[in-house]
């Protein structure tokens, strides 16, 4: 059975508290498992929340502040220790490109990892879809396709979105009325989209299956409001999203480029996003009077859908597919 869930890492944001570790996400996506935003303390999150280096098949890096990539570091060598035998591609805005190489490289170690650099354009126009990359685990046909857009944020930011392609799903009992066995000859139907039966009679792909809509994520860290935070949530099952700030901060958000929870959440209801997880809170807001209860509170003000104030080591599963 395939694997779609969200595993949290870490929520702080520019401090870690005594509660909360840096930033960093794993999205398990079938073949994949995406690390986001590796903050100081990664590594070790990571053995907490039962990850495997190899299990990872991308690093994906919003921007180069330090507790979204200073666990870098750790992790590369951790891949390196583990010796995992798949390529790992690391993106990341293009300008940061000096500071992922240092972090990299930051001691001493044998480098037995297999890690390519990704660079993306931080202002490119638009969606920016990134090519896999030859080893990369989990390039088979149908694969989701990971893409960035630029944020508003103090230095070159990108957020990222993945979407699964739309296909179809076999109905059983349009199967059984057709009189297609069971075994390879369902198999032959699926790739070939047509099969001969026996007794000389055509079935097609088509008369038995019904559309199965794709599944998409969006991961939306450090920005101000801007067109490319509504574009990458749009219609999200799921959409895990900084919100730095209570709104009665807003005039903090705004200096220092980060989202409020209210404005958060306003995006998500308007985007129509299925389950909203709200990470990446300021160390200024007291555990438990204000974490998580008053985040909770207003994003309810104005958002309805399945909400998830984040904690270290939550896992939080993708909603099931949509029905058709």
């Amino acid at each position: 059975m395939s694997r779609r869930e969200l595993v949290v890492l870490g929520t702080a944001s520019m401090l870690p508290t005594r509660d909360r570790n840096h930033n960093g996400y794993v999205l398990f996506f079938d073949d994949a498992a995406i690390l986001f935003d590796p903050g100081e303390g990664t590594q070790r999150q990571m053995t907490r929340a039962g990850v495997s280096a190899t299990d990872l098949t991308r690093i994906a890096i919003t921007h180069l502040h330090g507790d979204h990539s200073l666990g870098l570091a750790g992790v590369a060598q951790r891949l390196s220790g583990d010796q995992v035998r798949h390529t790992v591609p690391v993106s990341f805005p293009a300008s940061g490109e000096p500071w992922v190489r240092h972090l990299l490289d930051a001691s001493a170690y044998d480098h037995h990892e297999r890690v390519v650099l990704q660079p993306v354009p931080a202002v490119a126009p638009g969606a920016v879809v990134l090519p896999r990359v030859p080893g990369e685990r989990g390039d088979e046909p149908g694969a989701p396709v990971l893409s960035t857009r630029p944020l508003a944020h103090r230095i070159d930011t990108i957020g990222y979105r993945l979407d699964e392609p739309d296909g179809v799903s076999l109905d059983p009992a349009a199967l059984r009325a057709a009189g297609v066995p069971h075994g390879p000859a369902v198999g032959r139907l699926r790739r070939d989209g047509v099969l001969a039966l026996d007794d000389g009679r055509t079935v097609r792909l088509t008369d038995v299956s019904v559309p199965r809509r794709g599944q998409s994520v969006a991961f939306v860290m450090d920005t101000g409001l801007c067109e490319s935070v509504h574009a990458l949530a749009d219609g999200v099952d799921l959409l895990v999203v900084e919100s730095t700030f209570l709104h009665r901060d807003a005039d903090l958000a705004e200096r220092w480029g980060h989202l409020t929870c209210r404005q958060a959440a306003l995006v998500a209801a308007s985007a129509g996003v299925r389950h909203l997880v709200l990470t990446h809170f300021s160390q200024r807001y007291r555990v438990p009077e204000e974490l998580p209860e008053a985040f909770e509170r207003e994003a309810r003000e104005v958002f309805d859908g399945t909400l998830t104030v984040a904690a270290d080591l939550d896992r939080v599963p993708v909603p099931p597919r949509r029905r058709p």
